[in-house]
C-alpha cells in the first residue's frame, strides 16, 4: 500500500533537507553555496548555441481560458476572474479550483503534432511546465497525489513531452513555479467580504479527505492541493477594498522565504522538484523565483542537480538553471539569469535568457478574440535584440485548456518557421560582435514600454568568420547605412549576401561615413532581413 504524501513527509527527519540521502553514485563536486557553484559552473555550449526555446506553459488554469493566475484570482471578489467563475461554475465556497482540475481533460491535445510545429518554428529546446503556483504536478509525482496522472487528464504530461522533445532532437527543460504556492493560494481560505454570501469561507477552508468519498477525487486530501491554512484572511473584513488591502499586504507579496511554522511544505517542494529532475533528466530547470527558492534549500537542489548532470553525461556539465533578478556577478556565474518580459541594455558577459509569451501565460480567449497577440515582427525583433546581447529567448505560445492551438497561434508558428528557415543562420549558434548594434530607438527594460524598432535599428552577430547584420525592418528606400562599419576600423568588407536570396552578392560602398548597402526589391512581407558579410578583420 502506498503511503500518503503526509505520511512520507512525516517519516522524514526533522533536521532539514541536509538529512536527505544523496544518490550513491553522485559526485560531490558542487557544494550548495553561491561561491562554489560560480567557481565550478560553465554554461554549456548547447544553451549558448540554442538561442530559441519554446515553452508549454500549460496546466489546469488554462481551462477557463481567461488568462493568468486563475487559481488565485477566482477567490477574490470584485476581480473579473471571480465574476467569470461565479457565472460559469458557481460560488467558490462550493465549486473551488479543484473542480477546475476535474474539468481539465486535454481532449484535443496532440503532443506529437505540437512538437513537430515547435521544431519547424526553430526551437532548439522545449520547456514543459511541471508545477505552477496552483500546487498541481503535471507529471507522475511521487510526492503530490494531486497530479495529472491521477486526476484531470490522467496522463503523464511532462513524461510525454520529454520523450517527444528528445525524439525531435531538442533539449528538454522543466519549469517550476511551486515555491510560491504557500502564499499565492491562501485566497482559497478567504471569503466574500460583501454580498449575499459575505463571510462564508471558500472551499479550501472546509474540505477534507472524507468529503471526497464517492466523488471524482475520492482518496485525495484537498489540503494537499491548497497547501493548508498558513496566511488566512481574518474574519471581519466587510469591503472589497479591505480584503484587497489585506491580500496586498500579506498573500500578495512575492515571497521567497519558507512559510513560517510549516517546514513540511518546503520539504514537499524539494522532494517534488527533485523527483521530476531524477525522472526526466532535464537539460534546463527554470525557477520562477528571484534568485533561488527558499534560500539554502534552493542552493541544495541546484548543487544536487549539477552533480547529477555530470553523472548523467560522463562528467560533462550539461545543466542550465534559470533564476530571476540576480543581484551579484557571482550569482550570474552560478546560474543563468532569466528576465521575464524584458530586455537588457548591452551585451552581457554571461549567457542569459528572456522569457515571454505572445499573449497571457495561461490561455486567454478574450485576448485572442480581440487580436491582442504579439505579432511575428515583434517576436523576431525581440529574438534578434536578445541574441545580439548574448541571450536566448524562451517563448510561450499558450495552449487552450483542451490542449490545442488557435488559428492565430498556428499562423504565428508557421510564420516563425518561415523566418527562421531563411534567417536562422544569423541567429543559431552565433555569438555577439564587438557591439550589439546601432540605431535610434532607445532601450526600455520592460517589453511593454519598448518603442517600435525602425529600419535604422541594426543588430550584429558573428559565426564561422562571418559578421551578420540584422535590420529590424526593410528600408523603404532600399538602402542600408551601417555607421559601425565606416572606414576600416572594424574591418574591410569584401562581400555581402542577403540570406534567403540566390548567390548574387549585394552592391555596397564602404566610405569614411558608413557602409552603404543597396538592397534588392523586398521579396515578400518578411518582417526583417539578415545579411552575411565576409571580409578582413570583421570578426
Amino acid at each position: 500500500m502506498l503511503l500518503t504524501r503526509r505520511q512520507l513527509l512525516g517519516a522524514m527527519p526533522a533536521a532539514g533537507l541536509t538529512a536527505l540521502p544523496a544518490p550513491a553514485a553522485e559526485t560531490a563536486a558542487f557544494q550548495p553555496n553561491w561561491d562554489n557553484l560560480a567557481a565550478g559552473y560553465r554554461t554549456p555550449d548547447w544553451f549558448c548555441d540554442a538561442k530559441l526555446g519554446l515553452w508549454a506553459h500549460w496546466g489546469p488554469q488554462c481551462v477557463p481560458e481567461v488568462g493568468d493566475w486563475y487559481g488565485r484570482l477566482m477567490y477574490m471578489q470584485g476581480h473579473r476572474m471571480y465574476d467569470h467563475h461565479l457565472k460559469t461554475y458557481g460560488h467558490p465556497s462550493q465549486t473551488g479550483f479543484m473542480e477546475i482540475i476535474g474539468r481539465w481533460q486535454a481532449e484535443n491535445w496532440d503532443p506529437a503534432d505540437l512538437m513537430r510545429r515547435y521544431q519547424r518554428a526553430g526551437a532548439r529546446y522545449f520547456v514543459a511546465m511541471a508545477q505552477h503556483h496552483d500546487n498541481f504536478d503535471n507529471f507522475d509525482s511521487r510526492w503530490q497525489p494531486w497530479n495529472a496522472t491521477r486526476v484531470g487528464p490522467k496522463r503523464n504530461i511532462v513524461g510525454i513531452w520529454e520523450k517527444l522533445a528528445r525524439r525531435a532532437g531538442l533539449r528538454f527543460g522543466l519549469s517550476n513555479h511551486g515555491a510560491h504556492a504557500w502564499h499565492w493560494f491562501q485566497t482559497a481560505y478567504g471569503y466574500d467580504p460583501e454580498g449575499p454570501k459575505a463571510g462564508v469561507r471558500y472551499d479550501a477552508h472546509r474540505l477534507t479527505r472524507a468529503d471526497g468519498k464517492g466523488t471524482w477525487w475520492d482518496g485525495l486530501d484537498p489540503q494537499d492541493l491548497y497547501g493548508g491554512p498558513m496566511m488566512v484572511p481574518p474574519a471581519g473584513l466587510t469591503s472589497l477594498k479591505s480584503m484587497q488591502d489585506w491580500h496586498d499586504a500579506h498573500t500578495g507579496q512575492w515571497l521567497e522565504t519558507p512559510p513560517p511554522g510549516n517546514p513540511a511544505f518546503v520539504k514537499s517542494w524539494y522532494l517534488r522538484a527533485l523527483d521530476a529532475i531524477e525522472k526526466y533528466r532535464p537539460d534546463l530547470v527554470y525557477f520562477d523565483n528571484y534568485g533561488l527558492p527558499f534560500g539554502q534549500v534552493g542552493l541544495d537542489l541546484v548543487a544536487r542537480y549539477y552533480n547529477l548532470s555530470r553523472q548523467w553525461h560522463g562528467g560533462r556539465m550539461e545543466a542550465v538553471v534559470n533564476g530571476k533578478r540576480l543581484t551579484t556577478e557571482t550569482q550570474r556565474r552560478a546560474i543563468v539569469e532569466d528576465h521575464e518580459r524584458s530586455f537588457v541594455d548591452d551585451i552581457r558577459p554571461a549567457p542569459w535568457q528572456t522569457c515571454t509569451c505572445i499573449g497571457q501565460w495561461h490561455y486567454d480567449r478574450p485576448l485572442y478574440e480581440r487580436g491582442g497577440y504579439k505579432s511575428l515582427r515583434q517576436v523576431v525583433q525581440s529574438l534578434t535584440d536578445i541574441v545580439s546581447k548574448n541571450g536566448n529567448l524562451l517563448l510561450s505560445v499558450p495552449l487552450r485548456g483542451d490542449g490545442s492551438l488557435d488559428d492565430l497561434e498556428i499562423r504565428f508558428l508557421d510564420g516563425l518557421a518561415a523566418w527562421t528557415a531563411t534567417n536562422g543562420e544569423a541567429i543559431f549558434a552565433t555569438r555577439p560582435w564587438r557591439r550589439y548594434g546601432e540605431g535610434p530607438t532607445r532601450f526600455a527594460q520592460d517589453e511593454a514600454k519598448q518603442a517600435p524598432f525602425t529600419a535604422a535599428d541594426l543588430r550584429f552577430t558573428t559565426k564561422a568568420g562571418h559578421l551578420y547584420i540584422l535590420a529590424m525592418d526593410w528600408p523603404a528606400d532600399g538602402r542600408l547605412q551601417v555607421t559601425s562599419l565606416a572606414g576600416d576600423t572594424n574591418g574591410v568588407v569584401d562581400r555581402i549576401d542577403l540570406l534567403g536570396r540566390d548567390g548574387t552578392p549585394l552592391p555596397f560602398r564602404q566610405t569614411p561615413a558608413a557602409l552603404e548597402i543597396t538592397l534588392p526589391d523586398r521579396p515578400n512581407d518578411t518582417p526583417m532581413l539578415a545579411l552575411r558579410l565576409s571580409g578582413r578583420g570583421l570578426v
